[in-house]
């Protein structure tokens, strides 16, 4: 029992200290939560004030900034007026103008009403006065026809057939005066300038030209050129198409009317000489060769004439052409030489005259561009150029003027002209020809021999320096039908008894003329 109570007062004690000890901590607790509590308070008091701060803040700030929009406001509103006013005062300053204007215009308006009653007044005046003045004329016209014994419209006709009579005459003499100044005038402006053109171009008396004679060292390269049976001979004039002419002398004459194969012909028989090996097989590839240089030599000399005269934009064709002149001789005269100072005094005249120097340049160097391809094709060399330049697209002002620089088709501009009058300079300036005037007249006389040698012929021309021949018929003894048979006749008697390059022009002329007069 004892043991059991002292137990159960363990058990009690042991309880109330547990019981004493959890008072404890419950005080403990208690204490930091009034500590924790008291803590938040304060910060629930410090964070009203921060926010009460805050909103203190942000209410100035935004007093302020309805006080500066206020006064921005208030500005634009003063400024917005005062544009008003001053619009307004602009308003005001043109509605007062217009008023003015409106008073003006209604001032002008009666004055104008006052002008147009006036006029009208002035009209019926004039209109009375118009009447008066038709009877009086008409009274006048009566007593004048009266008094002259002649009407009116009769009056007229001899007036007018009297100031027609005068103004014809003076009108006559005025146009011969200033024409016969002018025929003057341009004579000698004409003459000066051709003059001053050929003391400005200086050239050698003689351009050089090309022979078709080849001179042998010795007989007995004779004997090797013509070879056994004349092989080598018939070998070259098969390859060259020329013809070589062997005489007494030791020289062998090229004779052929296409310069360009004759130069082949004369450089191969050269060269064979040099090389000393003479066969055909040698003589085709010597022609070959020759064949090659020729071409690029063209070129060259086309080329460069071209350049000497800075030209630009011609055809390659026509350069061929300029460089095949090089091989052309006209009466002794290098074509190429010929063409580059006709070429020279086109230019010299235009300038003179006031033209394009470049464009009478130019169809001066090409005149003769025809001659290069006389061998192959038929016709006047003039017009076989001025075809070439117009297929190449030249100015057809220069393939006028190379076509018409023998008068065979009419001119359509002045370079035309200065074409045919550089080309006589140029032909006729002294030692630009070799030909003697004996030679000269004996063709032209050949030729004017063979024409009168025919039936029927009247009169018989050889003009253009040979290339055409002007034949008149009696017109009552061959019909049309003769005439056209004399000129096929006549064309063929000059083919067999004459040598002459390119063409001669055959042209009959038949013409009947009735003649009477009025006694």
């Amino acid at each position: 029992m004892t043991s059991i109570l002292i137990f159960s007062i363990g058990v009690v004690g042991a309880s109330i200290i547990l019981v004493g000890i959890s008072l404890m901590f419950a005080r403990k607790k208690i204490a930091d939560a009034s500590t924790m509590l008291s803590e938040a308070k304060d910060q629930i008091k410090n964070t009203k004030r921060d926010i009460d701060l805050e909103k203190r803040d942000a209410l100035v700030k935004f007093k302020d900034e309805m006080h500066h929009k206020r006064k921005e406001f208030e500005l634009e509103l003063k400024r917005e007026r005062l544009d008003i006013d001053r619009l307004q005062s602009k308003l005001l300053a043109k509605s007062e103008s217009l008023e003015k204007r409106e008073i003006q215009l209604s001032d002008l308006r009666v004055e104008l009403q006052q002008k147009e009653r006036n006029l009208l007044r002035s009209e019926d005046i004039m209109r009375a006065n118009e009447a008066k003045i038709k009877n009086l004329h008409s009274e006048l016209i009566a007593k004048l026809e009266y008094i002259s014994g002649i009407s009116k419209d009769e009056a007229k006709a001899t007036l007018f057939d009297m100031i027609d009579a005068e103004v014809r005459l003076s009108s006559q003499k005025f146009v011969q005066k200033v024409e016969e100044d002018a025929r003057q005038t341009a004579k000698e402006r004409s003459t000066n300038i051709v003059v001053a053109a050929m003391q400005r171009y200086t050239a050698d008396l003689v351009a050089p030209h090309l022979s078709g004679v080849v001179h042998l060292p010795n007989e007995e390269m004779k004997g090797r050129i013509i070879g056994k049976e004349g092989r080598n001979i018939k070998a070259l004039e098969m390859a060259t198409g020329m013809e070589f002419i062997i005489g007494e002398t030791s020289d062998i004459t090229v004779s052929g009317f296409n310069p360009i194969r004759r130069e082949i012909a004369v450089r191969t028989l050269e060269k064979l000489i040099n090389d000393g090996r003479i066969n055909p097989t040698r003589i085709e590839e010597t022609v070959a060769q020759c064949e090659k240089d020729i071409e690029e030599i063209v070129q060259e000399y086309g080329k460069n004439a071209v350049l000497e005269f800075n030209l630009q934009g011609i055809h390659p064709e026509i350069i061929t052409l300029l460089g095949k002149l090089h091989f052309r001789t006209s009466y002794s005269q290098n074509v190429l030489v010929h063409s580059k100072e006709v070429g020279i005094f086109c230019r010299m005249i235009a300038e003179e005259l006031g033209l394009d120097g470049s464009l009478a340049l130019r169809a001066g160097l090409l005149h003769d561009i025809g001659k290069a391809v006389t061998a192959e094709i038929e016709g006047p060399h003039a017009l076989i150029g001025g075809d070439i330049a117009k297929r190449c697209g030249e100015n057809p002002i220069v393939v006028n003027a190379i076509a018409a620089h023998h008068e065979e088709v009419p001119f359509q501009s002045i370079y035309a002209i200065i074409v045919v009058v550089a080309d006589t300079i140029s032909a006729s300036r002294p030692g630009a020809r070799r030909e003697t005037l004996t030679a000269y007249i004996k063709r032209l006389e050949k030729l004017e021999e063979i024409a009168n040698s025919f039936d029927g012929v009247k009169k018989v021309y050889a003009v253009q320096a040979g290339r055409e021949i002007r034949v008149i018929v009696e017109e009552d003894t061959l019909s049309d039908e003769q005439a056209n048979i004399l000129a096929q006749n006549l064309a063929r008697r000059i083919e067999q008894e004459m040598s002459f390059p390119g063409q001669i022009k055959v042209n009959v002329i038949r013409e009947k003329r009735a003649i009477e007069y009025a006694r």
